[in-house]
Formats: C-alpha cells, structure tokens, sequence
C-alpha cells in the first residue's frame, strides 16, 4: 500500500511540474495567434486607411539607386498609388457641395510649408519651385459677383494646395488667384522632378474631373476653371520678415522668378518647365514636352550654367 500511495504522489509531482509549463506553452501559443492575428488586422485597417486618406508619402516609389535602372520606373512612377484617384475626386466633390451650400468652410493654412522653411531661414535651399495660376481670373473678378468669385478663390485655392500635400510638397503662400508651392531637392533631384510634375498632372485633373462638373451642375452656374502651371529647380533664399518664429518666411531666388515668368505664358491647362527641371525628368517623360518659342522681347533669362538663353519646354 505504501508502494502504491508513493506511485502516486510522484505520479502527481510529474503532473504538476508538467502542467503549468504546459499551460504557459498554451498560452504563449495562444498569445502568439492572437498577435498575428491583430497584426493582420490592423494590416487591413492601415491599407484601407492608405486607400482612402488624402495623403501619402511618394518616397517608396522607387528607390534613389533605379532611377533608371528599373526598367519599371516609369510605370511605378505614374500609376503609384498615391492615393485612389477616383475616390479623391469623390472626397473633393462631397467637400465641395457642402462648401458652394455653407455647410463647410476652408481652413487652408501655410503652416505647414513655413514650419519647414523655419528650419533654412538665413540659407540657401534647392527646390522645385511650382506656380499654379488660375487663368481668367480677372475677366471673373468683373463679371461675377463678390461672394461667388470668392468661393471660386477658396476652392482652387484649397483644393489643389491639398493635391500638393498629397505629393508631400509645401505650400509656400497664396498670391491673389495663384498658389506658389515648392518640393525639397536637396537629397534626390531626379524624384522630386518626376514628383511634381506628377503633383502638377493631378492638379489638372482635379480641376477638370472635380470641381468642373460640380460647377457645371450648381444653379449659380460657375464658370470652368482652368490652371496653368510652371515649374524651375534651383536654389533659393530663405528670408524671415522679423525676429521671432511666427514672423512670415518667404523665398527669393533666380529659380522663383524664371518659374513665374513661364506660368505666365503657359496655356490653360497646361505645365511648362524650365530646363533645370526638363533635364531632370525620366526619359520617357520628355517626349509630352516641346520646347516653348518665345520671343526675345517677351524672355531675357539666361542659363546660369552655360550663359545661353534659358531653355523652357511646355507639354504638347
């Protein structure tokens, strides 16, 4: 009996040191499924989340060493999901209604792009330059009336300053009918190139899928919008008017004023580039550009590199 009972009790010793290694086993393995499995959710959520937000950031495109190594570049380049396009026009048009109605008020803010200037004030920076300007602003401006010509300002101004985000660019300030923003090129001049240029392809085309057919479709019948854009590469001055941080900060350089010459003789709807940048974008990009004639009266910029006249090119 003795015998018995000690079988037993070491039977029972066996199985209690047994069972809790084996219950934290479970309950690791337990642990482990549940992580993977809010991993995998929360995977969807950010893909979702990726999907319908309204910005993104364009530097996983495409690494800095296949820029044109990757004979996929391009098509990465101009399919990227940045962000679902259609749905980003629906976003827009939602936003719009509700504006044109009064139920929604712009809060479109340059803080963003002078919070990143802060940190160059007092130096040089190299930057694509972009002007965006609204074409036939002036002739509105004396046809329309105040309120109606104020929302269409609002609206060009905030809509295409957020397509700008999207890219990652910066807002610089807003000057009467025309938005100046810039794109950092210090650290790969060939991406932000290719960058904006593709910012400034969805510009056209929220102006021309987005807001036109709202406009198109309101009883105060607006008018259609048009932007015509320019763009140079360069160095550029970063000047703060005051002392202290809230004080404006704003940029002065050959590229800023090349860049909004350009704009001016561009077409509706149309990009033009100065050469710093035509020279800078993919291969396959340059043939939706021909080189601008411009008359000698109308152009004196000079090509600091070569000392020639400054080569602009505008899309076909």
């Amino acid at each position: 009996m003795e015998e018995d009972k000690d079988k037993e009790n070491e039977s029972h010793q066996r199985d209690v040191s047994y069972n809790p290694k084996r219950k934290n086993d479970n309950i690791k393995e337990e642990k482990s499924i549940g992580i993977e499995n809010d991993q995998d959710e929360e995977g969807n959520k950010e893909k979702i989340i990726e999907r319908m937000i309204d910005r993104n950031s364009n530097s996983n495109t495409y690494s800095n060493t296949d820029r044109y190594t990757n004979e996929n570049t391009l098509s990465s380049i101009e399919n990227r999901p940045i962000f679902d396009l259609q749905t980003l026009l629906s976003q827009r048009q939602d936003r719009l209604w509700s504006v044109l109605y009064e139920r929604y008020k712009y809060n479109t803010s340059i803080k963003r792009g002078q919070d990143f200037l802060l940190n160059h004030v007092d130096s040089k920076i190299s930057l694509v330059v972009m002007y965006a300007d609204l074409v036939g602003s002036t002739k509105m401006s004396m046809a329309l009336p105040v309120e109606r010509m104020a929302k269409i300002i609002k609206v060009f101004s905030h809509e295409l300053s957020s397509v700008v985000e999207s890219y990652n660019g910066f807002v610089l300030k807003y000057v009467g009918d025309a938005i100046i923003a810039c794109f950092p090129s210090g650290f790969n001049k060939y991406l932000s190139c290719d960058t904006a240029f593709q910012c400034a392809k969805s510009m056209i085309d929220v102006i021309e899928n987005g807001i036109n057919p709202i406009f198109e479709k309101d009883k105060d019948n607006y008018p259609k919008l048009a932007v015509k854009i320019g763009m140079d590469e360069g160095e550029n001055l970063a000047i703060q008017y005051g002392y202290d941080k809230s004080s404006p900060i704003d940029l002065i350089g050959y590229p800023m004023n090349v860049a909004a010459k350009m704009t001016s003789l561009t077409g509706p709807n149309k990009i033009t580039v100065g050469n710093n940048v035509y020279k800078l974008l993919h291969p396959t990009l340059l043939s939706e550009f021909q080189e601008m004639q411009i008359k000698e009266t109308e152009w004196n910029y000079i090509d600091l590199e070569t000392n020639l006249r400054y080569k602009v090119y505008t899309m076909k």
